[in-house]
């Protein structure tokens, strides 16, 4: 097999610049050796990180022509897995921390950020490529209006840098957006000093209604919001500002009950 034709339904989009190629994967840092690449399909990243002696490299490939072409071209490739990232029991497959790398689909882009989340205390870095509106977005700082819920929860537990946009011209097929690549690296946060599933729904409930105030947007969770944040909107609060504003509302719904 010389060619695996990129699928639609997959929102496979091969990027075909070796440059670009390098440059993604030099991104990567050294700090754990076992590193997964999500998406290898035709091998353009692989091929570089099989070149890093300091990485135990895995790849996890949903499209089967994928996974044999990766096979039939990378024969010292030992760990294929031809699974779907999204469904597949990833911790389990790894002893210790593991790093991530990727071409991240369009579509699912977020959802593997999503799943990291889940995984965070085991995968201490990220490289990946995505959607530049998406990249924006989740390395955007508070009081820009491309900041929102993905910001928050991923900037409450990693470092998050934009590292630079790719041309739609170095893919097969282009896509009709740019691209860029992202980095995030895990922070010192164990865990926020908050009910952290709350957190998780006042951060949803405040974007979900970005334009109104807080005081609208998260009338369903609190009532009585304080002052200092319920004449402002969403974008206008930092990551401890949601922290905050997380433990003032679950001291008193705890106040409430304790008065029940």
């Amino acid at each position: 097999m010389n060619f695996v034709k990129p699928k639609k339904n997959l929102g496979q989009h091969f990027l075909t610049d070796q440059n670009i190629a390098r440059k993604i994967v030099d991104s990567l840092g050294s700090d754990v050796p076992d590193v997964l690449e999500i998406g290898p399909g035709m091998g353009v990243l692989t091929q570089y990180l099989l070149n890093r002696p300091e990485i135990n490299l895995h790849v996890i490939e949903i499209d089967r022509d994928s996974v044999a072409y990766l096979h039939e071209n990378y024969p010292h490739l030992k760990h294929i897995w031809s699974e779907d990232f999204l469904k597949s029991q990833i911790s389990l497959k790894f002893e210790g921390n593991f790093s991530i790398i990727g071409n991240f689909p369009y579509n699912i882009s977020s959802q593997i950020l999503f799943k990291v989340l889940e995984l965070r205390n085991r995968i201490p870095e990220v490289v990946g490529m995505v959607q530049k509106e998406v990249a924006e977005r989740i390395a955007s700082k508070h009081g820009n209006k491309t900041y929102g819920i993905l910001s928050v929860i991923l900037q409450a537990f990693y470092d998050i840098e934009y590292l630079f946009t790719v041309s739609e011209h170095v893919f097969l097929p282009p896509p009709k957006v740019k691209s860029a690549v992202i980095r995030l690296k895990r922070n010192k946060v164990v865990e926020l000093p908050c009910n952290e599933v709350l957190f998780v729904e006042v951060v949803k409930a405040a974007f979900n209604l970005r334009r109104k105030m807080l005081r609208n947007s998260l009338k369903s969770i609190c009532e009585d919001l304080p002052l200092i944040y319920a004449d402002k909107r969403p974008e206008q609060l930092s990551v401890n500002d949601f922290i905050e504003l997380t433990k003032f509302i679950e001291n008193l719904k705890k106040q409430i009950n304790y008065a029940v």
